[in-house]
């Protein structure tokens, strides 16, 4: 059975099968890393999002790489499996990804951090890792879940919804609704469409738009050219498993607000058995590291049962030496979702002495913590 079968049949496919990965069979790390400084050099000069002084709009900057994301899936190396190969020609790395992306929802979403919401979320299908325990498990494990996502190629006007989100504060509430309704609806969603939504909900009152997955990083060029489409005021996040490549975090400078990076697993052991992610840890302190610098970062944990002391104590103190009073949102409201059952520590929900116990240690420790 190909990997294609398997995953329509929702069972998980094994991300060695098949596939290249692991930097096995694709260039070399330093000579990566060399190409990835030669692409930040390429890219126009961007400060920060939070910005109000860009060298150029964010749109502008997002428009001006979205050639050179795609022309990286020739070689991929946007996450940092290094897998190498040509995503144009159809091979498929790790994540299974083809050249095309795929969106499984684009909605307003009220669960995240209060700070954020409500906010408009745009979601790719696949992902990079293969957790056992991922909530979204059938769309993030399948690239080919969802409406395949196109780059808008027609008349800046779908359905009367024109592309200045001035024009979205002269239509009745009514009419907004309408034509939101209209637009999720949708079976072939566009950039364009996708970004009226997006601005559709601004008007009505959400306060950011989350580009999220699975793994955003995956789909680079369509992030990009939704992110040229949206508007440069928007309050924009980049929800990440931060699992990125230095390339792709070039190409990202300067776009998002916000980094809501997810930061799973206090050690290698724990990351490799949960999700088949090798070298784990330096990658995600990597990522850390670089969006508390390039942008606002919030960090979250999701607490997960018999995982208090290997994990969230070692991720908690790091975060207290390394990133003092960064946001840190603790969650403890795990389910043994998709394939958590494999694991016999994850066949249950957080105890409440363990959640007690982990926010004690964030108190211990000092954490800026955030719901």
């Amino acid at each position: 059975m190909n990997a294609t079968t398997t995953e329509a049949a929702g069972r998980a496919p094994s991300p060695l099968n098949g596939v290249r990965g692991g930097n096995s069979r694709g260039r070399p790390r330093a000579e990566n890393r060399f190409q990835e400084a030669e692409i930040a050099q390429s890219l126009p000069t961007s400060a920060p999002a939070s910005s109000q002084s860009r060298a150029a709009s964010r749109s502008a900057l997002a428009r001006a790489r979205v050639s050179i994301a795609r022309a990286a899936l020739a070689d991929c190396h946007l996450c940092e499996h290094h897998c190498g190969v040509n995503r144009l020609a159809d091979e498929r790395g790790l994540c299974h990804a083809g050249a095309e992306a795929r969106v499984f929802s684009a909605q307003v979403e009220v669960s995240d951090e209060l700070e954020l919401i409500p906010v408009f979320a745009i979601a790719f299908s696949g992902c990079d890792l293969r957790c056992d325990f991922c909530i979204t498990g059938a769309e993030s494990w399948n690239p080919r879940a969802g409406h395949l996502f196109h780059e808008a190629k027609t008349s800046r006007q779908r359905l009367g919804v024109r592309q200045s989100s001035a024009a979205f504060g002269r239509v009745n509430s009514t009419e907004k609704r309408q034509r939101t309704a209209a637009l999720q609806n949708l079976a072939a969603p566009d950039t364009l469409n996708i970004a009226a939504s997006a601005k559709v909900a601004l008007a009505d009152g959400a306060r950011s738009i989350m580009i999220l997955g699975g793994e955003p990083t995956v789909h680079l060029p369509s992030a990009l050219e939704l992110v040229a489409a949206l508007p440069d005021d928007a309050r924009l996040i980049w929800k990440t498993n931060a699992h990125g490549s230095a390339q792709a975090r070039a190409l990202l400078d300067g776009l998002f607000d916000v980094w809501l990076a997810d930061y799973k697993f206090g050690n290698d052991a724990c990351a490799l058995r949960l999700s088949r992610t090798s070298d784990y840890t330096r990658i995600v302190r990597e990522n850390l590291c670089w969006a508390a610098r390039h942008s606002e970062l919030i960090v979250r944990h999701l607490l997960m049962p018999g995982h208090v002391e290997c994990c969230w104590k070692l991720v908690a103190e790091w975060l207290a030496v390394e990133l003092p009073g960064v946001k840190v949102n603790l969650r403890s409201g795990f389910w043994p979702a998709w394939q958590a059952a494999r694991h016999p520590e994850l066949r249950g929900t957080t105890s409440a002495s363990e959640a007690n116990r982990a926010l004690a240690l964030a108190r211990e420790l000092n954490l800026n913590l955030i719901q």
